[in-house]
Protein backbone atom coordinates (compact mmCIF):
# COMPACT_ATOMS: atom_id res chain seq x y z
CA UNK A 1 0.00 0.00 0.00
CA UNK A 2 1.35 3.38 -0.84
CA UNK A 3 1.24 6.64 1.23
CA UNK A 4 2.39 9.88 0.31
CA UNK A 5 5.76 9.25 2.07
CA UNK A 6 6.76 6.17 0.49
CA UNK A 7 5.52 7.92 -3.28
CA UNK A 8 7.78 11.54 -2.06
CA UNK A 9 10.72 9.24 -1.28
CA UNK A 10 10.16 7.41 -4.47
CA UNK A 11 10.87 10.55 -5.93
CA UNK A 12 13.66 11.92 -3.99
CA UNK A 13 15.50 8.43 -5.18
CA UNK A 14 14.45 8.57 -8.56
CA UNK A 15 15.19 12.45 -9.12
CA UNK A 16 18.81 11.95 -7.52
CA UNK A 17 19.32 9.50 -10.10
CA UNK A 18 17.68 11.27 -13.05
CA UNK A 19 19.96 14.26 -12.32
CA UNK A 20 23.02 12.24 -12.61
CA UNK A 21 22.29 10.69 -16.05
CA UNK A 22 21.66 13.71 -16.99
CA UNK A 23 25.19 15.66 -16.02
CA UNK A 24 26.76 15.05 -19.48
CA UNK A 25 24.03 14.87 -21.88
CA UNK A 26 24.25 15.50 -25.13
CA UNK A 27 22.06 18.20 -26.64
CA UNK A 28 19.40 16.89 -29.04
CA UNK A 29 18.19 18.11 -32.68
CA UNK A 30 15.51 20.03 -30.71
CA UNK A 31 14.68 23.95 -30.62
CA UNK A 32 14.10 24.79 -27.09
CA UNK A 33 10.73 25.42 -28.22
CA UNK A 34 9.30 22.75 -29.40
CA UNK A 35 9.96 21.45 -25.60
CA UNK A 36 9.29 24.81 -23.37
CA UNK A 37 6.51 24.39 -20.90
CA UNK A 38 3.05 26.00 -22.09
CA UNK A 39 0.05 26.90 -19.56
CA UNK A 40 -2.71 24.03 -19.42
CA UNK A 41 -1.08 21.86 -22.18
CA UNK A 42 1.03 18.89 -21.45
CA UNK A 43 3.86 17.85 -23.14
CA UNK A 44 4.00 14.67 -24.39
CA UNK A 45 7.32 12.78 -25.86
CA UNK A 46 7.44 9.67 -26.64
CA UNK A 47 9.82 7.04 -28.53
CA UNK A 48 11.35 3.47 -27.67
CA UNK A 49 12.79 2.60 -24.54
CA UNK A 50 16.58 3.71 -23.70
CA UNK A 51 16.74 6.03 -26.95
CA UNK A 52 17.09 9.45 -24.25
CA UNK A 53 13.46 10.57 -23.43
CA UNK A 54 14.56 11.31 -19.88
CA UNK A 55 17.75 13.47 -21.18
CA UNK A 56 15.44 15.11 -23.41
CA UNK A 57 13.80 16.33 -20.59
CA UNK A 58 15.91 17.02 -18.61
CA UNK A 59 17.32 19.34 -21.24
CA UNK A 60 13.62 20.85 -21.38
CA UNK A 61 13.59 21.39 -17.82
CA UNK A 62 17.14 23.18 -17.18
CA UNK A 63 17.20 24.85 -13.58
CA UNK A 64 13.93 24.49 -13.43
CA UNK A 65 12.48 22.93 -10.26
CA UNK A 66 10.08 19.91 -10.93
CA UNK A 67 8.92 16.76 -9.15
CA UNK A 68 9.74 13.67 -11.02
CA UNK A 69 8.39 10.08 -11.17
CA UNK A 70 9.11 7.00 -12.84
CA UNK A 71 6.49 4.70 -12.80
CA UNK A 72 8.41 2.02 -14.41
CA UNK A 73 10.39 1.61 -11.13
CA UNK A 74 10.03 -1.33 -9.14
CA UNK A 75 8.91 0.41 -6.07
CA UNK A 76 6.25 2.05 -7.62
CA UNK A 77 4.96 -1.65 -8.82
CA UNK A 78 1.02 -2.23 -8.18
CA UNK A 79 0.39 1.50 -8.17
CA UNK A 80 -3.31 1.77 -9.76
CA UNK A 81 -5.99 4.52 -9.89
CA UNK A 82 -6.86 4.01 -6.43
CA UNK A 83 -3.51 5.80 -5.73
CA UNK A 84 -4.07 9.48 -7.27
CA UNK A 85 -5.58 10.59 -4.49
CA UNK A 86 -2.24 9.90 -2.25
CA UNK A 87 -0.04 10.85 -5.24
CA UNK A 88 -2.15 14.00 -5.45
CA UNK A 89 -0.97 14.52 -1.89
CA UNK A 90 2.21 13.77 -2.70
CA UNK A 91 2.77 15.67 -5.29
CA UNK A 92 0.87 18.80 -2.89
CA UNK A 93 3.36 18.17 -0.50
CA UNK A 94 6.41 18.84 -3.01
CA UNK A 95 5.12 21.65 -4.52
CA UNK A 96 4.31 23.48 -1.16
CA UNK A 97 8.37 22.60 -0.30
CA UNK A 98 9.54 23.00 -2.97
CA UNK A 99 8.10 25.96 -4.69
CA UNK A 100 7.43 23.86 -7.77
CA UNK A 101 4.63 23.98 -10.43
CA UNK A 102 6.26 21.06 -13.07
CA UNK A 103 5.43 17.68 -12.75
CA UNK A 104 6.83 14.69 -15.08
CA UNK A 105 6.04 11.48 -14.91
CA UNK A 106 7.50 8.49 -16.66
CA UNK A 107 6.14 5.78 -18.64
CA UNK A 108 2.34 6.94 -16.99
CA UNK A 109 0.69 5.27 -19.60
CA UNK A 110 0.46 2.24 -17.91
CA UNK A 111 -1.72 3.20 -14.93
CA UNK A 112 -5.61 3.54 -16.13
CA UNK A 113 -7.11 6.94 -16.04
CA UNK A 114 -3.66 8.80 -16.22
CA UNK A 115 -5.22 11.12 -18.85
CA UNK A 116 -8.05 12.69 -16.32
CA UNK A 117 -5.09 13.35 -13.64
CA UNK A 118 -3.00 15.09 -15.81
CA UNK A 119 -6.12 17.47 -17.04
CA UNK A 120 -6.87 17.79 -13.37
CA UNK A 121 -3.47 18.67 -12.46
CA UNK A 122 -3.19 21.25 -15.42
CA UNK A 123 -6.32 22.77 -14.60
CA UNK A 124 -4.53 23.27 -10.83
CA UNK A 125 -1.90 25.41 -12.47
CA UNK A 126 0.71 22.82 -12.80
CA UNK A 127 3.08 22.95 -15.95
CA UNK A 128 3.23 18.82 -17.19
CA UNK A 129 5.39 16.71 -18.84
CA UNK A 130 4.52 13.09 -20.09
CA UNK A 131 6.90 10.38 -21.64
CA UNK A 132 6.44 7.25 -22.61
CA UNK A 133 7.75 4.13 -25.06
CA UNK A 134 4.21 3.70 -26.43
CA UNK A 135 3.18 5.43 -29.67
CA UNK A 136 -0.45 5.30 -27.67
CA UNK A 137 0.45 8.30 -25.57
CA UNK A 138 -0.26 10.20 -29.08
CA UNK A 139 -3.19 8.34 -30.54
CA UNK A 140 -6.22 10.31 -31.15
CA UNK A 141 -8.05 8.66 -28.16
CA UNK A 142 -5.31 10.56 -26.24
CA UNK A 143 -6.74 13.93 -27.84
CA UNK A 144 -9.66 13.00 -26.24
CA UNK A 145 -9.01 12.19 -22.96
CA UNK A 146 -7.27 14.99 -22.05
CA UNK A 147 -9.32 17.86 -24.47
CA UNK A 148 -6.84 18.23 -26.36
CA UNK A 149 -4.39 19.70 -24.16
CA UNK A 150 -1.05 18.10 -25.16
CA UNK A 151 1.52 18.94 -27.72
CA UNK A 152 3.42 16.22 -28.92
CA UNK A 153 6.96 15.13 -30.14
CA UNK A 154 8.57 11.59 -30.77
CA UNK A 155 12.44 10.97 -30.21
CA UNK A 156 14.36 8.25 -31.64
CA UNK A 157 17.90 6.81 -31.18
CA UNK A 158 20.84 9.77 -32.17
CA UNK A 159 20.74 10.57 -35.58
CA UNK A 160 23.75 10.56 -37.56
CA UNK A 161 24.51 14.29 -37.05
CA UNK A 162 24.07 13.59 -33.13
CA UNK A 163 25.93 10.57 -33.28
CA UNK A 164 29.24 12.09 -34.79
CA UNK A 165 28.83 14.74 -32.61
CA UNK A 166 28.94 12.30 -29.43
CA UNK A 167 31.71 10.34 -30.66
CA UNK A 168 33.84 13.45 -32.19
CA UNK A 169 33.37 12.68 -35.59
CA UNK A 170 33.47 14.40 -38.45
CA UNK A 171 30.07 14.78 -40.78
CA UNK A 172 30.16 14.32 -44.07
CA UNK A 173 33.23 11.34 -43.77
CA UNK A 174 32.65 7.90 -44.74
CA UNK A 175 34.40 6.48 -42.32
CA UNK A 176 31.56 8.11 -39.62
CA UNK A 177 29.11 6.68 -41.71
CA UNK A 178 29.96 3.87 -41.75
CA UNK A 179 30.64 3.85 -38.08
CA UNK A 180 27.07 4.65 -38.02
CA UNK A 181 25.51 2.16 -39.75
CA UNK A 182 27.24 -0.42 -37.60
CA UNK A 183 26.98 1.19 -34.38
CA UNK A 184 23.27 2.96 -34.14
CA UNK A 185 22.14 5.58 -32.24
CA UNK A 186 21.64 4.47 -28.92
CA UNK A 187 23.25 6.98 -26.23
CA UNK A 188 24.11 3.60 -23.48
CA UNK A 189 25.61 0.94 -26.36
CA UNK A 190 27.68 3.80 -27.82
CA UNK A 191 28.85 4.67 -24.36
CA UNK A 192 29.85 1.58 -23.56
CA UNK A 193 30.03 -0.45 -26.86
CA UNK A 194 28.93 -3.87 -25.49
CA UNK A 195 26.55 -5.51 -27.25
CA UNK A 196 24.47 -7.29 -24.74
CA UNK A 197 23.30 -4.16 -24.11
CA UNK A 198 21.24 -3.76 -27.36
CA UNK A 199 19.99 -7.38 -27.00
CA UNK A 200 19.10 -7.16 -23.33
CA UNK A 201 17.25 -3.68 -24.81
CA UNK A 202 14.79 -6.02 -27.18
CA UNK A 203 14.22 -8.23 -24.52
CA UNK A 204 12.98 -5.57 -22.19
CA UNK A 205 10.90 -4.27 -25.16
CA UNK A 206 9.41 -7.47 -25.76
CA UNK A 207 8.96 -8.71 -22.35
CA UNK A 208 7.61 -5.19 -20.51
CA UNK A 209 6.37 -3.27 -23.62
CA UNK A 210 4.87 -5.74 -25.01
CA UNK A 211 4.05 -9.14 -23.17
CA UNK A 212 3.19 -7.99 -20.08
CA UNK A 213 1.14 -4.94 -20.91
CA UNK A 214 -0.83 -6.59 -23.43
CA UNK A 215 -1.14 -9.85 -21.78
CA UNK A 216 1.03 -11.77 -24.12
CA UNK A 217 2.16 -15.17 -23.14
CA UNK A 218 3.62 -16.26 -25.75
CA UNK A 219 7.01 -14.61 -25.50
CA UNK A 220 8.81 -17.05 -27.28
CA UNK A 221 7.09 -16.49 -30.76
CA UNK A 222 7.35 -12.82 -29.98
CA UNK A 223 11.48 -13.34 -30.18
CA UNK A 224 11.05 -15.39 -33.29
CA UNK A 225 9.40 -12.58 -34.77
CA UNK A 226 11.33 -10.00 -33.94
CA UNK A 227 14.54 -12.13 -34.79
CA UNK A 228 12.86 -12.55 -38.38
CA UNK A 229 12.16 -9.13 -38.74
CA UNK A 230 15.74 -8.06 -38.00
CA UNK A 231 17.21 -10.27 -40.35
CA UNK A 232 15.13 -8.87 -43.15
CA UNK A 233 14.66 -4.71 -42.74
CA UNK A 234 14.07 -3.30 -45.80
CA UNK A 235 12.27 -6.24 -47.32
CA UNK A 236 8.70 -6.71 -47.91
CA UNK A 237 6.60 -8.68 -45.79
CA UNK A 238 2.82 -9.96 -45.08
CA UNK A 239 0.81 -11.26 -42.15
CA UNK A 240 -0.23 -14.58 -43.95
CA UNK A 241 2.95 -15.47 -45.21
CA UNK A 242 4.99 -14.98 -41.68
CA UNK A 243 2.83 -16.97 -40.34
CA UNK A 244 3.13 -19.87 -42.48
CA UNK A 245 6.73 -19.36 -42.73
CA UNK A 246 7.94 -18.88 -38.81
CA UNK A 247 4.61 -21.33 -38.09
CA UNK A 248 2.92 -18.70 -35.56
CA UNK A 249 -0.51 -19.50 -35.33
CA UNK A 250 -2.71 -16.98 -37.47
CA UNK A 251 -2.31 -14.35 -39.24
CA UNK A 252 -4.71 -12.36 -36.62
CA UNK A 253 -1.86 -13.13 -34.41
CA UNK A 254 1.00 -11.99 -36.11
CA UNK A 255 -0.19 -8.96 -37.15
CA UNK A 256 -1.48 -8.28 -33.70
CA UNK A 257 2.14 -8.96 -32.59
CA UNK A 258 3.64 -6.24 -35.39
CA UNK A 259 0.91 -3.61 -34.30
CA UNK A 260 2.09 -3.92 -30.94
CA UNK A 261 5.87 -3.79 -31.93
CA UNK A 262 5.23 -0.61 -33.67
CA UNK A 263 3.23 0.71 -31.15
CA UNK A 264 6.18 0.62 -29.02
CA UNK A 265 8.64 1.98 -31.86
CA UNK A 266 10.64 -1.14 -32.33
CA UNK A 267 9.86 -1.78 -35.88
CA UNK A 268 7.97 0.32 -38.22
CA UNK A 269 5.57 -0.92 -41.14
CA UNK A 270 5.58 1.00 -44.75
CA UNK A 271 2.81 0.18 -46.34
CA UNK A 272 2.60 0.42 -50.53
CA UNK A 273 1.19 3.90 -51.23
CA UNK A 274 -2.44 3.67 -52.57
CA UNK A 275 -5.13 6.54 -52.71
CA UNK A 276 -7.46 3.77 -50.76
CA UNK A 277 -6.22 3.01 -47.49
CA UNK A 278 -7.66 -0.42 -47.38
CA UNK A 279 -4.96 -0.94 -50.35
CA UNK A 280 -2.71 -0.08 -48.38
CA UNK A 281 -3.60 -2.16 -45.09
CA UNK A 282 -3.71 -5.78 -47.69
CA UNK A 283 -0.37 -4.91 -49.57
CA UNK A 284 2.65 -6.51 -48.28
CA UNK A 285 4.75 -4.03 -46.13
CA UNK A 286 8.51 -2.64 -45.94
CA UNK A 287 9.82 -3.59 -42.57
CA UNK A 288 12.53 -0.92 -40.77
CA UNK A 289 14.12 -1.03 -37.32
CA UNK A 290 14.44 1.61 -34.89
CA UNK A 291 18.49 0.98 -34.86
CA UNK A 292 20.33 -0.59 -37.26
CA UNK A 293 22.71 -1.85 -34.57
CA UNK A 294 19.35 -3.07 -32.26
CA UNK A 295 18.48 -5.08 -35.71
CA UNK A 296 22.32 -6.57 -36.69
CA UNK A 297 22.79 -7.36 -32.85
CA UNK A 298 19.68 -9.75 -32.21
CA UNK A 299 19.52 -10.88 -36.79
CA UNK A 300 20.21 -14.26 -38.32
CA UNK A 301 21.88 -13.22 -40.73
CA UNK A 302 25.28 -14.05 -40.53
CA UNK A 303 26.44 -11.09 -43.26
CA UNK A 304 25.48 -7.67 -43.55
CA UNK A 305 23.93 -6.20 -45.95
CA UNK A 306 25.66 -2.66 -46.44
CA UNK A 307 22.55 -1.62 -48.58
CA UNK A 308 19.68 -2.90 -46.36
CA UNK A 309 21.18 -1.27 -43.36
CA UNK A 310 21.58 2.34 -45.64
CA UNK A 311 17.94 2.10 -46.51
CA UNK A 312 17.02 1.48 -42.76
CA UNK A 313 19.25 5.05 -41.95
CA UNK A 314 17.52 6.63 -45.36
CA UNK A 315 13.96 5.89 -43.71
CA UNK A 316 14.67 6.57 -40.03
CA UNK A 317 15.71 10.39 -41.58
CA UNK A 318 12.50 10.51 -43.08
CA UNK A 319 10.60 9.22 -40.31
CA UNK A 320 11.63 11.84 -37.98
CA UNK A 321 10.19 14.50 -40.57
CA UNK A 322 6.65 12.88 -40.81
CA UNK A 323 4.93 9.77 -40.50
CA UNK A 324 3.68 9.28 -43.89
CA UNK A 325 6.29 7.63 -45.91
CA UNK A 326 5.23 4.82 -48.26
CA UNK A 327 6.83 2.84 -50.98
CA UNK A 328 5.71 2.16 -54.53
CA UNK A 329 5.92 -0.29 -56.95
CA UNK A 330 4.33 -0.93 -60.60
CA UNK A 331 4.63 -3.63 -62.92
CA UNK A 332 8.49 -3.87 -63.57
CA UNK A 333 9.70 -0.79 -61.26
CA UNK A 334 10.18 -0.20 -57.55
CA UNK A 335 10.53 3.21 -55.36
CA UNK A 336 11.80 2.99 -51.82
CA UNK A 337 9.96 5.79 -50.63
CA UNK A 338 7.55 8.17 -51.17
CA UNK A 339 6.65 10.86 -48.77
CA UNK A 340 4.37 13.94 -48.42
CA UNK A 341 1.75 15.53 -46.43
CA UNK A 342 -2.17 13.42 -45.66
CA UNK A 343 -2.24 10.95 -48.02
CA UNK A 344 -0.54 13.19 -50.46
CA UNK A 345 2.92 11.59 -51.99
CA UNK A 346 5.21 14.61 -52.82
CA UNK A 347 8.63 13.86 -52.90
CA UNK A 348 10.31 10.35 -53.64
CA UNK A 349 13.53 8.83 -52.69
CA UNK A 350 15.31 6.02 -54.13
CA UNK A 351 18.50 4.13 -51.98
CA UNK A 352 21.32 1.86 -53.92
CA UNK A 353 24.59 2.08 -51.88
CA UNK A 354 26.20 1.97 -55.20
CA UNK A 355 25.18 3.42 -58.24
CA UNK A 356 26.95 1.01 -61.15
CA UNK A 357 26.16 -0.45 -64.46
CA UNK A 358 24.21 -4.06 -62.50
CA UNK A 359 21.87 -1.93 -61.19
CA UNK A 360 21.60 1.79 -62.89
CA UNK A 361 19.17 1.10 -65.56
CA UNK A 362 16.98 -0.62 -62.83
CA UNK A 363 17.38 1.68 -59.93
CA UNK A 364 17.02 4.98 -62.48
CA UNK A 365 13.72 3.73 -63.84
CA UNK A 366 11.88 2.77 -60.50
CA UNK A 367 12.57 6.36 -59.33
CA UNK A 368 11.93 8.21 -62.96
CA UNK A 369 8.44 6.08 -63.39
CA UNK A 370 7.18 6.67 -59.87
CA UNK A 371 7.61 10.69 -60.19
CA UNK A 372 6.02 10.70 -63.65
CA UNK A 373 3.01 8.96 -62.02
CA UNK A 374 2.42 11.24 -59.38
CA UNK A 375 4.12 14.12 -60.55
CA UNK A 376 6.67 14.63 -58.45
CA UNK A 377 9.53 16.47 -59.59
CA UNK A 378 13.35 16.18 -58.37
CA UNK A 379 13.79 12.90 -57.81
CA UNK A 380 16.63 11.65 -55.90
CA UNK A 381 19.08 8.59 -55.13
CA UNK A 382 20.69 8.32 -52.10
CA UNK A 383 23.75 6.43 -52.39
CA UNK A 384 27.11 6.05 -50.06
CA UNK A 385 29.42 8.28 -51.18
CA UNK A 386 28.31 9.43 -54.68
CA UNK A 387 26.92 12.84 -56.42
CA UNK A 388 25.79 13.34 -59.55
CA UNK A 389 23.38 15.04 -61.74
CA UNK A 390 21.66 12.06 -63.97
CA UNK A 391 19.51 12.33 -67.00
CA UNK A 392 17.53 9.82 -67.84
CA UNK A 393 14.03 9.28 -69.83
CA UNK A 394 13.77 13.11 -70.02
CA UNK A 395 14.02 13.73 -66.50
CA UNK A 396 16.62 14.83 -64.29
CA UNK A 397 17.74 12.71 -61.14
CA UNK A 398 20.04 14.13 -58.06
CA UNK A 399 22.29 11.53 -56.72
CA UNK A 400 23.38 12.77 -53.46
CA UNK A 401 25.79 11.23 -50.73
CA UNK A 402 24.27 9.88 -47.71
CA UNK A 403 26.45 11.63 -45.46
CA UNK A 404 24.95 14.56 -47.05
CA UNK A 405 21.56 13.70 -47.41
CA UNK A 406 21.71 12.46 -43.36
CA UNK A 407 23.26 15.92 -42.56
CA UNK A 408 20.13 17.46 -44.12
CA UNK A 409 22.20 19.67 -46.91
CA UNK A 410 20.45 17.82 -49.57
CA UNK A 411 17.56 19.46 -51.04
CA UNK A 412 15.37 16.47 -49.18
CA UNK A 413 15.99 18.69 -46.13
CA UNK A 414 15.20 22.03 -47.36
CA UNK A 415 12.12 20.98 -48.86
CA UNK A 416 9.77 21.19 -46.29
CA UNK A 417 6.68 19.38 -45.02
Amino acid sequence: MFTANTILEAAENQRTIFLRKSENYLNRDFKSSELSPVPEFARIVTGVRRCGKSTLLQMALGDRGFFYLNFDDPELYGFSASDFAILNTAIESYAGNKNTVTLCFDEFQNIEGWESFVHKKLFEGYFVYVTGSNANLMSRELGTRLSGRHLDCELFPFSYTEFCSMNSLPVKNAESLQSYLKMGGFPEYLTYKNEEILKTLMDDILTKDISVRYGIRDLVSLKILAKYLSSNIGNLISGSKLSNQLNLKTKATVLEYMGHMEQCYLFFFVPKFDYSPMAQTVNPKKVYCVDTALAQAVSMSVTKNKGKLLENAVYLSLRRKTKNVWYYSGPSFECDFLYGSDNTPERAVQVCYELNEENRERELRGIVETCRKFNIENPQIVTFNQNDIISFDGMTVEAVDAMSFLCGSSAARRYSL
